[in-house]
């Protein structure tokens, strides 16, 4: 996994960069505006995603090892797919960018502490001597928070050219995860196929149960059908490459802990345009 452990931060912060591009400061102010639908999507995703998570790793009785790259995806943000695909379901684009944006930044806290308190609780004993939570939230922040504040900056001093671009940003991002991906599978192919269909039930589990329920927390408490629609794919789509990044720097080149978020960065994929394409007509 040695190409992918060199190129998962580059990819990562280009990832990030590209976000960057696609935000002003008005996505954030939008939080005090629209509070209700923010915080609903906040919780499905900080808080309810890793609970399903954590309760499927038990009801299924995953191997610990599995386990622990289930947390690893499930406490990752969500990616700029979700704001691509929340546009095909005519859902609210703008609280989706939002929540991207929001939940990435405070991810440099949020995942090393899920991913840490998971690696306790599943008795995890591989993980890096030189490895502690401080240290994996220091080097999220250059490769997530330091590209998505330059991203912004570049817009605003660019931002008749980066408003003219910011479908190719988009397109790219994708292009840049397919990039890595098969970049993984080439390096690790013989033993990859088989870590993935161990890891791959649990993961499409997660990735449907997840999606169905932020649906019906959208519909009950969210303030319309837009809503609804961004908080249901932002909870199904989740940064893959950000989850393989803090994968290989806590747990190195072995690589059954990495295919729980390359089986679930596959899947999302599949299960998001079927959802798109079942709410592209709903009312």
């Amino acid at each position: 996994m040695e190409v992918v452990t060199k190129i998962a931060p580059i990819i990562l912060a280009l990832i990030m960069l590209g976000l960057g591009l696609c935000l002003k400061i008005e996505d954030f102010k939008r939080v005090l505006k629209t509070p209700k639908d923010f915080f609903v999507g906040f919780i499905s995703q900080l808080i309810i995603l890793p609970l399903i998570a954590y309760l499927l790793i038990i009801i299924l009785k995953t191997p610990s090892e599995i386990a622990i790259g289930v947390m690893i995806i499930a406490a990752a943000p969500g990616g700029v797919t979700s704001n691509i695909l929340t546009k095909f379901a005519d859902g609210d684009v703008a609280l989706s960018i939002t929540l991207t944006a929001v939940i990435s930044l405070i991810s440099i806290i949020t995942v090393p502490f899920i991913i840490f308190t998971s690696a306790d609780i599943f008795e995890i004993k591989s993980i890096s001597q030189n490895i502690s939570m401080t240290g994996i939230a220091l080097k999220m922040f250059l490769v997530v928070t330091v590209p998505v504040i330059l991203g912004m900056i570049m817009r605003k001093l660019a931002e008749n050219f980066v408003n003219s671009k910011i479908k190719i940003f988009e397109k790219l991002n994708l292009l840049l995860f397919i990039i890595f991906f098969i970049a993984a599978f080439y390096e690790e192919k013989e033993s990859f196929i088989s870590f993935l269909i161990q890891a791959g039930f649990i993961a499409l589990i997660l990735n449907i149960t997840m999606m169905i329920i932020a649906y019906y927390l959208g519909k009950t408490f969210a303030s319309g059908v837009k809503q609804q629609k961004c908080i249901a794919l932002e909870c199904g789509l989740q940064n893959g490459t950000l989850a393989i990044f803090v994968s290989t720097q806590i747990f190195g080149t072995d690589i059954i802990y990495i295919t729980p978020s390359a089986a679930y960065a596959l899947i999302m994929y599949i299960t998001g345009l079927i959802f798109v394409f079942l709410l592209k007509n709903k009312v």
